[in-house]
């Protein structure tokens, strides 16, 4: 592997699509709903693309250091573990992106907050703020949140009420509590990501005193866990769309049935090196729903 190919690996592009899911869908929410700028739509798209390498490279960074990327750890091999990328180089490119994801929500704040109060601006960029912070301190410094189980806390606020709520109000300038659940449901379908991951990587993260709610719990636990996640994500945004009232935009939840094949693989998985490809199934699953649902609840029928 050249370095080249080792700084694309660290970008971990195959976790965009996640990252991407809620700003889909809160956006295909405020279309539906009459409100629309395109401009909004590719700094909020570009913005959190940014923040999701900034975590990448932070998680690579971060867990480098604390060791629990080693021989042991089941699955791809990180930059900074092969030994292609130093920490000081992996640190500069965390500034660097953090830099470059400021300068994309800066002006998505600016615009989005236009003919609102000025302290609604302020609110857009202390969530910026906390975007970079969250996702730089899940793995690096020594109170690494997601070292102490918090993890799954700030990937259902920030990938689904944070993203879904607050895109939707850039466009509508108001704030809808129907909303809270399809945040909701991206929400527990990007926690149940994290949960697969951290099932995978159980014993390799108590060895190492990563300590996941996986950790916690124990794997058996944990089944049951991601099986509410799994089933709460579907639920929520069936709700919502019933509540639509659009029988074709219902059909977006079709690609919610993969996630019950899933679930039954869960909970006959026994070998955690198992649990790898099912990462990608929920992910590409929830950003099938999330694109699915958005453009069907705007079809006229």
């Amino acid at each position: 592997m050249t370095k080249s190919q080792a700084w694309m690996k660290a970008l971990r592009l195959r976790t965009l699509p996640l990252s991407l899911s809620g700003i889909i869908l809160g956006s295909g929410i405020a279309y539906k709903n009459g409100f629309w700028n395109g401009t909004i739509f590719g700094l909020a798209m570009l913005t959190t693309v940014l923040f999701q390498i900034v975590s990448n490279l932070a998680n690579d960074l971060g867990d480098s250091q604390k060791g629990a990327d080693n021989a042991e750890r089941i699955g791809p091999m990180r930059a900074v573990q092969s030994g292609l990328i130093s920490l000081g180089e992996m640190k500069k490119a965390v500034i660097f992106t953090s830099f470059l994801s400021l300068c994309s929500a800066i002006p998505l704040i600016y615009l989005g907050t236009q003919n609102m109060p000025s302290s609604i601006l302020w609110v857009y960029a202390g969530l910026a703020v906390l975007c970079i912070m969250a996702a730089i301190m899940y793995t690096v410094g020594k109170k690494a949140y997601g070292y102490s189980g918090l993890g799954d806390v700030f990937v259902f606020v920030f990938f689904g009420m944070v993203s879904v709520l607050g895109v939707y109000s850039l466009y509508a300038k108001s704030f809808d509590f129907m909303n809270i659940l399809p945040a909701m449901s991206i929400g527990f379908l990007s926690t149940a990501v994290l949960n697969l991951n951290n099932m995978r990587d159980e014993y390799n993260d108590k060895k190492v005193g990563k300590n996941t709610l996986v950790v916690k719990m124990g794997g058996f636990n944990a089944k049951y866990y991601h099986s509410v996640l799994i089933l709460g994500g579907i639920i929520s945004i069936m709700t919502f769309l019933k509540i639509q009232d659009s029988p074709i935009g219902a059909v977006g939840i079709l690609p919610s049935m993969v996630l019950i094949l899933h679930l039954k693989k869960v909970q006959k998985t026994k070998d955690p090196v198992e649990y790898d490809p099912e990462l990608k199934k929920v992910a590409l699953t929830t950003f099938a729903i999330a694109l699915l649902a958005s453009i069907l609840m705007n079809v006229n029928v």
